[in-house]
């Protein structure tokens, strides 16, 4: 088993500078070694990695992704008042707000997905919980479908959990990690929306699913599934500073998994 990098070991090496992420969690997921952990057990707000748990309750619920749906009234975010461009009066498949929940984090799309769920919001948020329970996720607590709230809760470990089951649905796979896509509208207008994570498009990286969230109660996020140094890892960053400490905390955390597989072949 590999051992847990320690971040004093490698004190004042540059090249390999730990994730300034509050919170993180890097695992092999084939041995289930540990490669790098900080805070990993506490319980944080997670913002929109929710909608990943959104996405398997959409997908497990069976109802048909070719319904059209309208994005209502009902949709517009009154808690925090974000900005949407996906306009009230719109109607998409189930899939298409699917994917944009997924690829670019539209609160409206998630909210609408859940709206629509047999039963409600309420029923929708029950079987969020259900699910989580379900998965052994028994740190985590769900209230909406958005990430909006501040009371949806996991911890790094809990979120492996959730990024492997995801990882079983090939329409999440391919959704979180969709670079772009164009959604046209009734009015004959077209919407480009692009995925949240910097990442994707970079020949250096191969991610099967990715979701970043942000609240102000949990900071900048970003988890994902991606092959490293021929492992299957899952990266977990919660509670970033700054709009790309993120993104540049997966790439520290790729010199930390290179220079682990160097120093494995000394």
């Amino acid at each position: 088993m590999t051992a847990a990098y320690s971040p004093s070991a490698h004190a004042g090496a540059d090249s390999l500078e730990p994730p300034r992420s509050e919170v993180a969690l890097v695992i092999d997921l084939e041995s289930s070694s540990v490669l790098y952990e900080k805070n990993s057990s506490e319980v944080r707000p997670i913002a929109s990695i929710t909608k990943l748990m959104t996405a398997l309750v959409v997908l497990e619920g069976g109802q048909p992704l070719s319904e059209k749906l309208d994005v209502t009234s009902d949709d517009i975010d009154r808690l925090r008042n974000s900005g949407s461009r996906l306009p009230t009066g719109a109607t998409l498949t189930r899939e298409e707000l699917l994917l944009l929940a997924l690829m670019s984090s539209e609160n409206r799309a998630a909210h609408a997905l859940g709206r629509n769920y047999p039963g409600g919001i309420t029923a929708f948020v029950k079987a969020m919980n259900r699910k989580a329970a379900e998965l052994g996720m028994s740190q985590s607590r769900f209230a909406d479908p958005t990430g909006l709230s501040s009371e949806n809760v996991s911890t790094p470990y809990d979120l492996v959990k959730l990024l492997k089951a995801t990882s079983a649905h090939p329409l999440i796979s391919r959704h979180t990690t969709e670079p772009s896509h164009d959604i046209s509208l009734q009015n004959g207008s077209q919407l480009t929306y692009k995925n949240t994570n910097r990442l994707l498009g970079n020949d250096e990286w191969n991610i099967q699913v990715s979701k970043t969230g942000f609240i102000k109660e949990a900071g900048r996020c970003l988890v994902m599934l991606t092959r490293l140094q021929d492992r299957e890892v899952a990266v977990i960053l919660l509670n970033s500073n700054g709009s790309l400490t993120r993104f540049a905390d997966a790439v520290r955390v790729r010199r930390l998994i290179e220079s682990q597989g160097t120093l494995a072949m000394l």
